[in-house]
């Protein structure tokens, strides 16, 4: 791995992570940062579930495609390759610190990067409307938080290439 991985954590990884992943690639690839990886999953995901029909349609609005977009779960090797774990809610920061322990140095949520508590709602089973509050928020929090996801992400790249 050439530059910092970062993955984005909802629930079934079918509604707000895989947006989260398309604008937050967007945005590190308008930032000269093609290189940087950044993928999703979900804490309770089951292989291969596309993304939600709103999510899908709004992120194509925005000219991003994530039709390709497919569900997979959080797992040891997936926390093991990646440098930050951008999580939509304190239940998953939660989760995952007690799951891996080792890796709790680098699991926050999205709001934490903008100094902010609390969760990202679910829109999942909702109505566009509540789609495009979701997409509207995750846009913001990660175009405000992108210093610190960089800062964050770069600094605990570099720890891991020297632990090995």
């Amino acid at each position: 791995m050439t530059a910092p991985h970062i993955l984005v954590v909802c629930t079934a990884n079918i509604c707000r992570s895989p947006v989260a992943e398309a604008l937050l690639q967007d945005k590190l690839h308008a930032a000269g940062l093609a290189s940087w990886t950044v993928t999703s999953a979900g804490t309770w995901a089951v292989e291969g579930n596309a993304a939600s029909r709103f999510s899908v349609l709004l992120m194509e609005e925005q000219g991003l495609d994530i039709q390709a977009h497919r569900s997979q779960p959080v797992t040891d090797q997936r926390m093991a390759q990646t440098d930050l774990v951008l999580c939509m809610e304190t239940e998953h920061v939660r989760t995952l610190q007690r799951d891996y322990p080792s890796h709790q140095h680098k699991i926050y949520t999205l709001r934490q990067m903008v100094e902010k508590r609390g969760s990202v709602r679910d829109p999942y089973g909702g109505s566009r409307r509540q789609y495009e509050r979701m997409v509207a928020e995750v846009d913001e929090l990660i175009e405000q938080g992108l210093p610190r996801i960089r800062a964050l992400a770069q600094e605990n790249f570099q720890k891991r290439g020297r632990d090995g």
